[in-house]
């Protein structure tokens, strides 16, 4: 187990440039099942949840070749599909919650797809029910062993194109049901479908190897089934988490950033919403500036007077992903903010260890917290604490370069999951962080 060790209370002051988004890495990735022809992918972040994925694809056979930092080959043209039925693969497979997303290629190239209970973090219940009821109205047969946890769906004379409306717009169960359906015979129409940019680029680069996609961008896809597939060339957007924790870290340490190449088009509400608690968003080009907040920020109310309330929703509304970030920079700001987390019952429990540092907040019920801003003129004190998963991860390390002292953050295999070297690339900017085991 590793650690970081974090003196905070210091101004950052630099360029940091977003790695590939994690959460289209995994999609993209998985998409490589899909065809014999070779699939070439550049701005693969390197950080743990997607190297154990590019393990079970090795391990499942898919020829693999890295061609430079982030840009990767794979051929899929000899696959051991024994190994998705393996005991090494429940072990793998059940450490990786993206996993899950390599049954909808298999289930419709070759008619099967095995997957045990999917880890990942531990934020309260994640079902799968969309997943698998999404297959089995493409025809497919279901079936679950309870003892050992694997999940199983059959389809040995092929799926067939319906309609469906999804229970709910889950990104990695749309994104599961569309590479099922594309090898579906006849047509088929996803509603309610989830629309973040990292489904459109699933379904921009299942288009440009020969799959017929409508609707992309939009809640309803048209998908007309094809036989097979052709290879491809594709590049990962720029991770939105990331660049909205980058704006967050700059806005709590009082510090001038400049996040590089964010793609602007594909980041929704991000600015708009950091922009309601205060922090100022200055857009050059594709690249985002934060300048020094040396006054602080101040939280804005809505048009008739009452407290800012911020919340997730399916996109284009809010990630759930930075509402973590959210409440830690509103520690800091002039006035109070309602955060909730609608999606996660225990995404905010980490505001034990914020609270320990000195931040006022109220813990209202699972969803929902209230935050008292200190406006700066209380600083948080650093503490030993421990990362419970990713987003609070990044979250609690803001806090701790923001805090005075030196802190210390257990557990930060967590954090790695999610984020590519971020202790050098933060020293880079003038951080005082060091990692140990």
């Amino acid at each position: 187990m590793s650690a970081f060790v974090i003196e905070g209370g210091h101004q950052l002051k630099g360029e940091i440039t977003p790695q590939g988004a994690k959460n289209e890495a995994l999609q993209i990735l998985c998409a490589v099942l899909m065809t014999e022809e070779k699939v070439e992918i550049e701005n693969i972040p390197d950080i743990l949840d997607v190297n154990k994925l590019i393990d079970i694809l090795e391990n499942l056979g898919v020829k693999i070749q890295k061609l430079g930092k982030g840009h990767y080959s794979f051929k899929s043209d000899a696959l051991n599909l024994d190994y998705i039925e393996s005991d090494q693969f429940k072990k793998e497979g059940g450490s990786l919650r993206g996993s899950i997303m390599i049954v909808g290629p298999l289930l419709g190239r070759f008619g099967k797809g095995f997957i045990p209970k999917p880890g990942g973090d531990k934020i309260g219940r994640r079902r799968l029910d969309t997943h698998f009821e999404g297959f089995m109205k493409l025809g497919a047969d279901f079936r679950y062993n309870r003892e050992e946890h694997f999940y199983g769906v059959e389809a040995p004379k092929g799926l067939t194109g319906t309609k469906m409306l999804l229970e709910e717009a889950s990104v990695t169960g749309t994104a599961n049901i569309i590479m099922a359906a594309v090898f579906a015979k006849g047509k088929t129409e996803i509603y309610n479908a989830a629309c973040e940019p990292y489904i459109q680029q699933l379904c921009k680069m299942l288009n440009s190897m020969g799959a017929k996609i409508e609707g992309v961008g939009s809640n309803l896809l048209h998908i007309t089934g094809v036989e097979n597939l052709n290879g491809c060339k594709h590049r990962v957007l720029p991770d939105m988490i990331e660049i909205g924790s980058w704006i967050g870290l700059a806005a709590m340490t009082r510090s001038e950033i400049t996040i590089k190449n964010v793609s602007w088009e594909n980041l929704g509400l991000i600015p708009s919403t950091f922009e309601k608690i205060g922090i100022t968003i200055l857009k050059q080009d594709d690249d985002i500036l934060i300048p020094k907040h040396k006054n602080g920020y101040e939280v804005k109310s809505f048009i008739d007077g009452s407290i800012m309330n911020i919340s997730d929703a399916p996109w284009p509304g809010f990630t759930p992903d930075l509402l973590s970030i959210m409440l830690v920079i509103s520690t800091q700001a002039k006035g109070s903010v309602l955060i909730h987390q609608k999606m996660f019952e225990s995404r905010l429990f980490f505001v034990d260890k914020l609270i320990d540092m000195g931040a006022k907040i109220i813990l209202c019920d699972p969803h929902r917290a209230t935050v008292i801003g200190h406006n700066f003129q209380s600083q948080l004190k650093a503490t030993t604490m421990t990362s419970p998963d990713i987003r609070a991860g990044i979250s609690l390390l803001i806090a701790a370069l923001s805090a005075k002292g030196t802190s210390t953050i257990h557990n930060i295999e967590q954090i790695d999951r999610g984020y590519e070297n971020i202790d050098e690339r933060l020293r880079a900017i003038g951080a005082k962080i060091y990692r140990y085991d």
